[in-house]
């Protein structure tokens, strides 16, 4: 199973899989995406908030939570190692491929777990249906294995900055990644890692329907920034990081690789965050 999965066929296959709304909104956009998902979300899906379900010690937001704490959040929504997972998003940042890739990075067969191309907003451009009905699961005991090497740390970035063994692509904006805005969360620096490239990942994404791009297209975006083989990704906050990480992962179907803290801790006015 590809990374993606068209509306047509989750359609067809709803009772076949797992299904989780990851809409996330940033603060300004004034939205609150659970109050969204209890009015209308596709049968059989779960809410999962970003944010609960994120690291508790640090400061910084939506960081990968602890082993043991994934392993509870995802047996309280009843998932098994068997299950395929499905996410989908209604979120303008495709907040969905941050838990895909959370699935991936705790092991989760890669096989098993896919985005919904075009999300929420294609299903409903289709006139697929909608319902406000909650579903329950009961609990399981998932187990899960970290793949470590998936994410960076502020080490590793630093260390790369000199050595250069791999290319850094920052999913940010244009004008946030050239510093010429400031950024939307408090305390942070304008500007960007020194030796990394930009690639807003809306450039990814067909604005019509929210699909993604097909791959020959992808493939041309990602030549242009002319980068060695190994390659990672990073934003503002380890989000849409993970949109261009599902787009490399269509083009060469290797797992991305992320540096979760990004620029909410790269960018600190006051960095007292380095590992």
């Amino acid at each position: 199973m590809k990374p993606l999965v068209e509306t047509n066929w989750l359609s067809n296959n709803l009772d076949k899989v797992r299904i989780f709304d990851a809409t996330w909104h940033l603060p300004n956009a004034k939205r609150n995406a659970e109050d969204e998902f209890k009015k209308g979300h596709i049968k059989g899906s779960l809410f999962f908030d970003i944010d609960k379900h994120s690291n508790k010690n640090t400061k910084l937001p939506h960081m990968m939570p602890a082993k043991e704490q994934w392993e509870n959040i995802i047996s309280n929504f009843g998932v098994k190692k068997s299950d395929h997972i499905i996410i989908y998003d209604n979120s303008d940042l495709y907040s969905s491929c941050r838990l895909w890739f959370s699935f991936i990075y705790f092991g989760h067969n890669v096989n098993q777990v896919s985005v919904l191309n075009g999300g929420l907003k294609k299903w409903k451009i289709e006139k697929k249906e909608i319902t406000s009905e909650i579903n329950y699961f009961d609990k399981t005991n998932y187990t899960s294995l970290e793949n470590k090497e998936l994410i960076l740390n502020r080490k590793d970035i630093d260390n790369n900055i000199k050595e250069k063994k791999f290319g850094l692509i920052d999913a940010r904006s244009k004008a946030r990644f050239e510093g010429q805005v400031p950024e939307p969360r408090p305390g942070l620096k304008t500007g960007s890692i020194p030796n990394s490239k930009n690639l807003p990942y809306s450039e990814c994404i067909n604005k019509n329907d929210n699909t993604f791009k097909d791959v020959e297209e992808l493939k041309a975006i990602f030549k242009n920034l002319n980068l060695n083989d190994k390659i990672a990704f990073t934003c503002g906050s380890g989000m849409t990081a993970c949109v261009l990480g599902l787009a490399n992962s269509l083009i060469n179907g290797t797992n991305p690789i992320i540096y979760d803290e990004s620029w909410s801790g790269y960018g600190l006015i006051n960095n007292d965050n380095k590992k």
